[in-house]
Protein backbone atom coordinates (compact mmCIF):
# COMPACT_ATOMS: atom_id res chain seq x y z
CA UNK A 1 0.00 0.00 0.00
CA UNK A 2 2.85 2.31 0.83
CA UNK A 3 4.42 1.57 -2.52
CA UNK A 4 1.22 2.47 -4.40
CA UNK A 5 0.93 5.77 -2.53
CA UNK A 6 4.56 6.58 -3.37
CA UNK A 7 3.94 5.96 -7.09
CA UNK A 8 0.79 8.14 -7.00
CA UNK A 9 2.54 11.05 -5.29
CA UNK A 10 5.45 10.91 -7.74
CA UNK A 11 3.02 10.92 -10.71
CA UNK A 12 1.16 13.97 -9.39
CA UNK A 13 4.44 15.79 -8.76
CA UNK A 14 5.63 15.12 -12.31
CA UNK A 15 2.27 16.25 -13.79
CA UNK A 16 2.36 19.52 -11.85
CA UNK A 17 5.92 20.12 -12.95
CA UNK A 18 5.00 19.51 -16.61
CA UNK A 19 2.05 21.93 -16.36
CA UNK A 20 4.34 24.56 -14.83
CA UNK A 21 6.90 24.22 -17.59
CA UNK A 22 4.27 24.29 -20.34
CA UNK A 23 2.49 27.28 -18.76
CA UNK A 24 5.81 29.16 -18.58
CA UNK A 25 7.27 28.46 -22.03
CA UNK A 26 4.22 27.45 -24.15
CA UNK A 27 1.12 29.10 -22.64
CA UNK A 28 -0.73 28.95 -25.96
CA UNK A 29 -0.89 25.15 -25.61
CA UNK A 30 -2.99 25.55 -22.49
CA UNK A 31 -5.23 28.18 -24.16
CA UNK A 32 -5.85 25.90 -27.07
CA UNK A 33 -6.79 23.01 -24.81
CA UNK A 34 -9.22 25.21 -22.90
CA UNK A 35 -11.43 25.40 -26.00
CA UNK A 36 -12.86 21.98 -25.31
CA UNK A 37 -16.48 21.85 -26.32
CA UNK A 38 -16.23 24.88 -28.68
CA UNK A 39 -17.03 24.01 -32.24
CA UNK A 40 -14.47 24.58 -34.98
CA UNK A 41 -15.20 25.83 -38.45
CA UNK A 42 -13.09 26.75 -41.44
CA UNK A 43 -12.40 30.43 -42.00
CA UNK A 44 -10.47 31.90 -44.85
CA UNK A 45 -7.18 33.73 -44.48
CA UNK A 46 -4.30 34.42 -46.84
CA UNK A 47 -3.25 30.78 -46.71
CA UNK A 48 -6.67 29.36 -47.54
CA UNK A 49 -9.20 27.60 -45.36
CA UNK A 50 -7.80 26.94 -41.94
CA UNK A 51 -9.77 25.31 -39.13
CA UNK A 52 -9.92 27.80 -36.30
CA UNK A 53 -11.72 27.35 -33.01
CA UNK A 54 -14.69 29.74 -32.87
CA UNK A 55 -17.58 29.91 -30.46
CA UNK A 56 -20.81 29.04 -32.20
CA UNK A 57 -23.10 29.89 -29.33
CA UNK A 58 -23.18 33.07 -27.27
CA UNK A 59 -23.58 33.19 -23.54
CA UNK A 60 -26.91 33.72 -21.83
CA UNK A 61 -28.83 36.77 -23.06
CA UNK A 62 -28.82 39.54 -20.46
CA UNK A 63 -32.20 41.00 -19.39
CA UNK A 64 -31.42 44.47 -20.79
CA UNK A 65 -30.29 42.93 -24.08
CA UNK A 66 -33.58 41.08 -24.42
CA UNK A 67 -35.52 44.21 -23.49
CA UNK A 68 -33.72 46.26 -26.14
CA UNK A 69 -34.33 43.62 -28.81
CA UNK A 70 -38.01 43.49 -27.93
CA UNK A 71 -38.65 47.23 -27.93
CA UNK A 72 -36.18 48.71 -30.44
CA UNK A 73 -38.10 47.85 -33.66
CA UNK A 74 -41.02 50.01 -32.48
CA UNK A 75 -38.88 53.12 -31.87
CA UNK A 76 -38.76 55.51 -34.83
CA UNK A 77 -37.04 58.74 -35.78
CA UNK A 78 -39.25 61.74 -36.49
CA UNK A 79 -38.33 64.58 -38.84
CA UNK A 80 -40.65 67.58 -38.60
CA UNK A 81 -40.21 70.39 -41.11
CA UNK A 82 -41.85 73.79 -41.31
CA UNK A 83 -42.08 75.56 -44.64
CA UNK A 84 -40.47 79.00 -44.60
CA UNK A 85 -42.50 82.12 -45.22
CA UNK A 86 -42.01 83.73 -48.61
CA UNK A 87 -40.07 86.99 -48.73
CA UNK A 88 -42.40 89.52 -50.32
CA UNK A 89 -40.13 92.44 -51.16
CA UNK A 90 -41.60 94.67 -53.90
CA UNK A 91 -38.12 96.02 -54.66
CA UNK A 92 -37.10 92.56 -55.87
CA UNK A 93 -39.05 93.23 -59.10
CA UNK A 94 -37.22 96.50 -59.78
CA UNK A 95 -34.54 95.97 -62.47
CA UNK A 96 -32.28 98.67 -60.94
CA UNK A 97 -32.51 96.97 -57.54
CA UNK A 98 -31.53 93.65 -59.11
CA UNK A 99 -28.69 95.36 -61.00
CA UNK A 100 -27.09 96.74 -57.83
CA UNK A 101 -27.98 94.00 -55.34
CA UNK A 102 -28.42 90.95 -57.51
CA UNK A 103 -31.29 88.48 -57.56
CA UNK A 104 -32.53 88.17 -53.99
CA UNK A 105 -33.74 84.81 -52.65
CA UNK A 106 -37.51 84.61 -52.49
CA UNK A 107 -37.67 81.99 -49.74
CA UNK A 108 -35.79 81.28 -46.56
CA UNK A 109 -34.45 77.87 -45.61
CA UNK A 110 -37.04 75.46 -44.15
CA UNK A 111 -36.92 74.77 -40.43
CA UNK A 112 -36.28 71.13 -39.61
CA UNK A 113 -36.62 69.49 -36.22
CA UNK A 114 -35.48 66.01 -35.26
CA UNK A 115 -36.89 63.74 -32.58
CA UNK A 116 -38.11 60.24 -31.86
CA UNK A 117 -41.39 58.41 -31.52
CA UNK A 118 -42.88 55.11 -30.35
CA UNK A 119 -45.31 52.89 -32.27
CA UNK A 120 -47.93 51.76 -29.77
CA UNK A 121 -50.57 50.06 -31.95
CA UNK A 122 -50.69 47.92 -35.11
CA UNK A 123 -53.01 50.57 -36.62
CA UNK A 124 -50.03 52.90 -36.82
CA UNK A 125 -50.54 55.24 -33.86
CA UNK A 126 -47.34 56.79 -32.49
CA UNK A 127 -46.56 58.70 -29.31
CA UNK A 128 -44.08 61.56 -29.34
CA UNK A 129 -43.62 65.01 -27.77
CA UNK A 130 -45.67 68.03 -28.70
CA UNK A 131 -42.53 70.16 -28.90
CA UNK A 132 -41.09 67.79 -31.54
CA UNK A 133 -43.92 68.41 -34.04
CA UNK A 134 -45.24 71.80 -32.90
CA UNK A 135 -45.99 73.97 -35.94
CA UNK A 136 -44.72 71.41 -38.44
CA UNK A 137 -46.13 71.35 -41.98
CA UNK A 138 -44.64 67.97 -42.85
CA UNK A 139 -43.75 65.04 -40.56
CA UNK A 140 -41.68 62.10 -41.81
CA UNK A 141 -41.16 58.91 -39.82
CA UNK A 142 -38.33 56.44 -40.38
CA UNK A 143 -38.52 52.93 -38.91
CA UNK A 144 -35.56 50.93 -37.68
CA UNK A 145 -35.97 48.57 -40.66
CA UNK A 146 -35.41 51.46 -43.07
CA UNK A 147 -39.00 52.07 -44.15
CA UNK A 148 -40.24 55.64 -44.27
CA UNK A 149 -43.72 57.15 -44.22
CA UNK A 150 -45.40 60.51 -43.97
CA UNK A 151 -47.18 60.88 -40.64
CA UNK A 152 -50.56 62.41 -40.01
CA UNK A 153 -50.89 64.56 -36.91
CA UNK A 154 -53.82 63.11 -34.95
CA UNK A 155 -53.64 65.69 -32.18
CA UNK A 156 -51.48 67.41 -29.59
CA UNK A 157 -51.76 68.29 -25.93
CA UNK A 158 -49.36 71.11 -25.02
CA UNK A 159 -50.35 70.90 -21.35
CA UNK A 160 -48.71 67.48 -21.08
CA UNK A 161 -46.30 67.86 -24.05
CA UNK A 162 -47.74 64.75 -25.74
CA UNK A 163 -48.56 64.39 -29.44
CA UNK A 164 -50.12 61.49 -31.35
CA UNK A 165 -49.17 60.65 -34.95
CA UNK A 166 -50.45 58.01 -37.37
CA UNK A 167 -48.69 56.27 -40.25
CA UNK A 168 -50.04 53.92 -42.90
CA UNK A 169 -47.70 50.92 -43.21
CA UNK A 170 -48.14 47.15 -43.03
CA UNK A 171 -46.63 44.80 -40.46
CA UNK A 172 -45.79 47.50 -37.96
CA UNK A 173 -43.82 46.50 -34.85
CA UNK A 174 -45.34 47.72 -31.59
CA UNK A 175 -44.20 48.10 -28.02
CA UNK A 176 -46.13 46.81 -25.02
CA UNK A 177 -47.30 49.43 -22.54
CA UNK A 178 -45.98 48.85 -19.03
CA UNK A 179 -47.55 49.20 -15.59
CA UNK A 180 -46.33 52.41 -13.99
CA UNK A 181 -47.65 51.32 -10.57
CA UNK A 182 -44.94 48.65 -10.37
CA UNK A 183 -42.09 51.05 -11.16
CA UNK A 184 -39.73 51.80 -8.28
CA UNK A 185 -36.74 54.02 -7.68
CA UNK A 186 -33.62 52.02 -8.51
CA UNK A 187 -35.21 49.93 -11.28
CA UNK A 188 -33.06 49.48 -14.39
CA UNK A 189 -34.34 51.23 -17.51
CA UNK A 190 -33.33 51.82 -21.13
CA UNK A 191 -33.71 55.03 -23.15
CA UNK A 192 -34.10 54.41 -26.89
CA UNK A 193 -34.18 57.17 -29.48
CA UNK A 194 -32.30 59.04 -32.18
CA UNK A 195 -29.92 61.45 -30.42
CA UNK A 196 -28.20 64.05 -32.60
CA UNK A 197 -29.62 62.20 -35.64
CA UNK A 198 -26.86 59.59 -35.47
CA UNK A 199 -29.33 56.70 -35.67
CA UNK A 200 -31.16 54.56 -33.16
CA UNK A 201 -29.26 54.48 -29.88
CA UNK A 202 -29.84 52.59 -26.63
CA UNK A 203 -28.59 53.87 -23.29
CA UNK A 204 -29.12 52.38 -19.85
CA UNK A 205 -29.58 53.69 -16.34
CA UNK A 206 -31.92 53.51 -13.40
CA UNK A 207 -35.04 55.28 -12.20
CA UNK A 208 -33.59 58.12 -10.13
CA UNK A 209 -36.89 59.53 -8.82
CA UNK A 210 -40.64 59.38 -9.38
CA UNK A 211 -43.28 62.09 -9.38
CA UNK A 212 -40.97 64.99 -10.21
CA UNK A 213 -42.92 68.28 -10.33
CA UNK A 214 -42.28 72.01 -10.32
CA UNK A 215 -39.91 71.90 -13.31
CA UNK A 216 -41.91 74.32 -15.44
CA UNK A 217 -41.85 72.01 -18.44
CA UNK A 218 -45.61 71.60 -18.80
CA UNK A 219 -48.86 72.26 -16.97
CA UNK A 220 -49.26 68.69 -15.73
CA UNK A 221 -46.01 67.33 -14.34
CA UNK A 222 -45.42 63.92 -12.83
CA UNK A 223 -42.12 63.01 -14.41
CA UNK A 224 -39.96 59.92 -14.13
CA UNK A 225 -36.36 61.00 -13.54
CA UNK A 226 -33.61 58.78 -14.92
CA UNK A 227 -29.85 58.89 -15.31
CA UNK A 228 -29.96 57.01 -18.63
CA UNK A 229 -28.23 59.27 -21.17
CA UNK A 230 -30.84 61.40 -22.97
CA UNK A 231 -29.66 63.94 -25.55
CA UNK A 232 -31.23 66.26 -28.16
CA UNK A 233 -33.09 64.02 -30.60
CA UNK A 234 -34.20 61.61 -27.86
CA UNK A 235 -37.33 63.69 -27.26
CA UNK A 236 -40.39 61.56 -27.93
CA UNK A 237 -38.40 58.35 -27.61
CA UNK A 238 -39.02 55.45 -25.26
CA UNK A 239 -38.11 54.74 -21.67
CA UNK A 240 -38.20 50.95 -21.36
CA UNK A 241 -38.19 48.63 -18.35
CA UNK A 242 -36.23 45.36 -18.08
CA UNK A 243 -39.11 43.46 -19.68
CA UNK A 244 -39.10 45.63 -22.79
CA UNK A 245 -42.31 47.44 -21.83
CA UNK A 246 -42.86 51.15 -22.43
CA UNK A 247 -43.00 53.07 -19.15
CA UNK A 248 -42.37 56.63 -20.31
CA UNK A 249 -41.87 59.09 -23.16
CA UNK A 250 -38.51 60.88 -22.88
CA UNK A 251 -39.14 64.60 -22.98
CA UNK A 252 -36.42 66.75 -21.40
CA UNK A 253 -32.98 66.88 -19.80
CA UNK A 254 -31.33 69.11 -17.24
CA UNK A 255 -28.13 70.33 -18.82
CA UNK A 256 -25.72 73.25 -18.77
CA UNK A 257 -23.97 72.18 -21.96
CA UNK A 258 -26.81 70.88 -24.12
CA UNK A 259 -25.72 67.27 -23.63
CA UNK A 260 -26.62 64.64 -21.08
CA UNK A 261 -25.60 65.28 -17.48
CA UNK A 262 -27.38 62.28 -16.01
CA UNK A 263 -30.68 64.02 -15.26
CA UNK A 264 -33.43 63.22 -17.74
CA UNK A 265 -37.20 63.31 -17.48
CA UNK A 266 -39.91 61.13 -19.03
CA UNK A 267 -43.69 61.44 -19.14
CA UNK A 268 -45.24 58.41 -17.38
CA UNK A 269 -46.99 56.06 -19.78
CA UNK A 270 -50.28 56.19 -17.88
CA UNK A 271 -50.52 59.94 -18.53
CA UNK A 272 -49.41 59.56 -22.16
CA UNK A 273 -51.95 56.77 -22.71
CA UNK A 274 -54.77 58.86 -21.23
CA UNK A 275 -53.89 61.74 -23.55
CA UNK A 276 -53.62 59.44 -26.58
CA UNK A 277 -57.01 57.85 -25.95
CA UNK A 278 -58.65 61.26 -25.67
CA UNK A 279 -57.03 62.59 -28.84
CA UNK A 280 -57.85 59.48 -30.88
CA UNK A 281 -61.42 59.18 -29.61
CA UNK A 282 -62.51 62.81 -29.25
CA UNK A 283 -59.81 64.85 -30.94
CA UNK A 284 -59.06 66.53 -27.61
CA UNK A 285 -58.16 65.71 -24.02
CA UNK A 286 -61.00 65.94 -21.51
CA UNK A 287 -59.95 66.92 -18.00
CA UNK A 288 -61.75 67.81 -14.80
CA UNK A 289 -61.84 71.33 -13.35
CA UNK A 290 -63.21 72.84 -10.13
CA UNK A 291 -62.28 76.52 -10.44
CA UNK A 292 -59.75 77.32 -7.69
CA UNK A 293 -56.39 79.04 -7.34
CA UNK A 294 -54.07 76.76 -5.31
CA UNK A 295 -50.64 77.12 -3.76
CA UNK A 296 -48.50 74.82 -1.62
CA UNK A 297 -49.16 74.96 2.12
CA UNK A 298 -46.03 76.29 3.82
CA UNK A 299 -45.24 75.55 7.49
CA UNK A 300 -45.40 79.23 8.44
CA UNK A 301 -49.01 79.53 7.28
CA UNK A 302 -50.03 76.34 9.04
CA UNK A 303 -48.40 77.52 12.25
CA UNK A 304 -49.85 81.05 12.05
CA UNK A 305 -53.42 79.77 11.71
CA UNK A 306 -52.81 76.87 14.12
CA UNK A 307 -53.90 74.28 11.58
CA UNK A 308 -53.85 70.66 12.72
CA UNK A 309 -52.48 69.61 9.29
CA UNK A 310 -49.02 70.28 7.88
CA UNK A 311 -49.49 68.90 4.37
CA UNK A 312 -52.02 69.94 1.77
CA UNK A 313 -52.83 72.65 -0.76
CA UNK A 314 -53.92 76.11 0.32
CA UNK A 315 -56.79 77.61 -1.70
CA UNK A 316 -56.04 81.29 -2.26
CA UNK A 317 -58.97 81.99 -4.58
CA UNK A 318 -62.28 80.43 -5.60
CA UNK A 319 -63.93 81.30 -8.92
CA UNK A 320 -67.36 82.79 -8.38
CA UNK A 321 -70.13 80.44 -9.54
CA UNK A 322 -67.53 77.75 -10.25
CA UNK A 323 -67.84 74.12 -9.15
CA UNK A 324 -65.83 74.58 -5.94
CA UNK A 325 -67.73 77.74 -5.01
CA UNK A 326 -71.06 75.98 -5.52
CA UNK A 327 -69.88 73.22 -3.17
CA UNK A 328 -69.02 75.73 -0.42
CA UNK A 329 -65.24 75.94 -0.74
CA UNK A 330 -63.70 79.21 0.48
CA UNK A 331 -60.34 80.97 0.25
CA UNK A 332 -58.15 79.82 3.14
CA UNK A 333 -59.37 76.23 2.96
CA UNK A 334 -56.67 73.58 2.79
CA UNK A 335 -57.39 70.65 0.47
CA UNK A 336 -55.94 67.45 1.89
CA UNK A 337 -57.74 64.81 -0.17
CA UNK A 338 -59.43 64.32 -3.57
CA UNK A 339 -61.61 61.24 -3.37
CA UNK A 340 -59.43 58.60 -1.75
CA UNK A 341 -56.14 60.21 -2.84
CA UNK A 342 -54.27 62.45 -0.44
CA UNK A 343 -52.72 65.60 -1.92
CA UNK A 344 -49.58 67.21 -0.51
CA UNK A 345 -48.75 69.83 -3.14
CA UNK A 346 -50.22 71.80 -6.01
CA UNK A 347 -49.01 69.42 -8.71
CA UNK A 348 -50.74 66.47 -7.05
CA UNK A 349 -53.95 68.50 -6.72
CA UNK A 350 -53.88 69.46 -10.40
CA UNK A 351 -53.25 65.90 -11.54
CA UNK A 352 -55.97 64.50 -9.27
CA UNK A 353 -58.55 67.05 -10.42
CA UNK A 354 -57.63 66.61 -14.08
CA UNK A 355 -58.19 62.86 -13.78
CA UNK A 356 -61.80 63.41 -12.67
CA UNK A 357 -64.56 62.98 -15.24
CA UNK A 358 -66.59 66.11 -16.05
CA UNK A 359 -70.14 66.02 -14.67
CA UNK A 360 -69.10 63.49 -12.04
CA UNK A 361 -69.21 64.16 -8.30
CA UNK A 362 -66.05 64.13 -6.22
CA UNK A 363 -65.64 64.24 -2.46
CA UNK A 364 -62.92 66.71 -1.50
CA UNK A 365 -61.43 66.63 1.98
CA UNK A 366 -60.87 70.16 3.31
CA UNK A 367 -59.36 71.53 6.51
CA UNK A 368 -60.97 74.85 7.52
CA UNK A 369 -59.33 76.09 10.67
CA UNK A 370 -59.84 73.34 13.22
CA UNK A 371 -62.71 71.79 11.23
CA UNK A 372 -62.30 68.84 8.89
CA UNK A 373 -64.93 69.03 6.12
CA UNK A 374 -65.96 66.91 3.16
CA UNK A 375 -67.33 68.87 0.21
CA UNK A 376 -69.19 67.24 -2.68
CA UNK A 377 -68.14 68.99 -5.87
CA UNK A 378 -69.74 68.50 -9.30
CA UNK A 379 -66.72 68.49 -11.60
CA UNK A 380 -66.75 70.66 -14.74
CA UNK A 381 -64.68 70.34 -17.90
CA UNK A 382 -61.33 72.09 -17.88
CA UNK A 383 -61.34 75.19 -20.14
CA UNK A 384 -58.89 75.66 -22.99
CA UNK A 385 -55.33 76.68 -22.22
CA UNK A 386 -55.78 80.47 -22.10
CA UNK A 387 -58.62 80.25 -19.59
CA UNK A 388 -56.97 77.43 -17.72
CA UNK A 389 -53.90 79.58 -17.05
CA UNK A 390 -56.06 82.07 -15.18
CA UNK A 391 -58.01 79.35 -13.36
CA UNK A 392 -55.64 76.36 -13.28
CA UNK A 393 -57.95 74.02 -11.36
Amino acid sequence: MRRIWLVFSQTVTVAVAVMFVVGTFKPEWLQRSSLVGVATRAVSNSDGNVPVAMATTAGPVQPLTAAARRAAPAIVSVTASKAPAAINDPRAQDPWFRFFFGQQPQRQEPQIGLGSGVIVSPEGYLLTNNHVVDGADDIQVRLSDGREAQAKLVGTDPESDVAVLKIELDRLPTVTLGNIEQLQVGDSVLAIGNPFNVGQTVTSGIVSALGRTGLGLSTFENFIQTDAAINPGNSGGALIDVNGNLIGINTAIYSRSGGSMGIGFAIPIDLARQVMEGLVRDGRVTRGWIGVQPRDLDPEFAQSFKLPVHEGVLITGVLQDGPASAAGMKPGDVVVRIGDKSVRNTAQLMNAVAALQPQSQAVIGVQRGDQALELKVTVAQRPQSSAAQRNPD
